[in-house]
């Protein structure tokens, strides 16, 4: 029988503690959820209301991975759900994580979380954040990202958005300005506009098309993510990477000081010193009145 541990009152049973997920690190799944546990005053206020999407990896990186947005089978009555439309008028039910319970559960499935730019109490494809993904095109790295963000901070705070950012976890950079409750499809045109624009001013360095054969040694600016039915990786995730990598929220003065990948990469054992020293530098994106208008089309 798998341990059972008792989260706020709720009975959870956790299974395969010691499963090595990471083998470069010999990271256990345990490990991870005491990750989780202690980092959720952080990470959990940032899936407040927001239906959830899972990238599942039970063996691993190097194992099968899905990616999933409805409730897995033997969900437990008690996590909270929400209806969400997709796809042609019709809907389904996506996940909550609104606690401490619900979080542990989902993580003992051994998941990325990914959110969309929208909360469910504000209604469907309401953005109140825009998110801008940097992803580069080998041999750019996330130092070159580092460029195109600070380009794209100046010209975001020209049209009077105050910007924030996070690692990805992975390869890249996301930027992330609070915003007043927005149409999705206008957020995403704005964002669209705003990603030509980098690319006409570093035509040597920005792209903002996803076409793969133009992607080498440049930074694709994916405005996509601020469509309703899109979700980008969460504060505070862990990644399926080789590595127990984090999506890791950075000061301004980092990015401007990274001259190397590694200096932008975060693992889930730097995460509890991170928060001692700054806090949650995207808690600005949790004030519903630091949200900013867009400008006018």
């Amino acid at each position: 029988m798998p341990p059972i541990t008792e989260v706020e009152g709720r009975r959870l049973a956790l299974r395969n503690l010691d499963k090595v997920i990471h083998p470069a690190t010999g990271t256990t799944k345990g490990e991870l959820l005491h990750y989780l546990a202690a980092t959720a005053d952080a990470l959990l206020p940032h899936l407040y209301g927001r239906p959830l999407a899972f990238l599942r990896y039970p063996d691993g990186p190097d194992g099968e991975k899905f990616f999933t947005k409805n409730p897995p089978p033997g969900t437990p009555g008690w996590v909270k759900t929400a209806e969400v439309r997709r796809h042609e008028g019709r809907t389904a039910r996506q996940v909550l994580v609104a606690d401490l319970p619900t979080l542990m559960w989902v993580a003992n499935l051994v998941v990325e979380f990914h959110v969309p730019m929208w909360r469910v109490d504000q209604g469907h494809g309401l953005a109140d954040r825009l998110v801008f993904d940097l992803d580069p095109g080998a041999p750019a790295t996330i130092v070159q990202c580092c460029e195109v963000a600070g380009w794209l901070r100046r010209r975001l705070e020209r049209d009077g958005l105050r910007v924030y950012a996070k690692t990805s976890g992975s390869k890249g950079l996301h930027l992330l300005a609070p915003l007043r409750p927005t149409e999705s499809a206008r957020a995403t045109a704005y964002a669209k506009r705003l990603a030509v624009e980098a690319e006409r001013a570093m035509p040597e360095l920005a792209l903002h098309r996803m076409k793969r054969a133009l992607r080498p040694g440049k930074v694709f600016v994916d405005f996509s993510q601020n469509a309703a039915a899109k979700t980008t990786a969460a504060p505070y995730t862990p990644r399926a990477q080789p590595m127990p990598t984090v999506s890791t929220p950075v000061t301004w003065e980092e990015i401007a000081d990274c001259d190397s990948p590694e200096r932008l990469s975060f693992r889930i054992e730097d995460i509890p010193a991170r928060l001692d020293r700054y806090g949650d530098l995207l808690g600005p994106l949790l004030d519903p009145a630091a949200g900013h208008e867009l400008p006018p089309d």
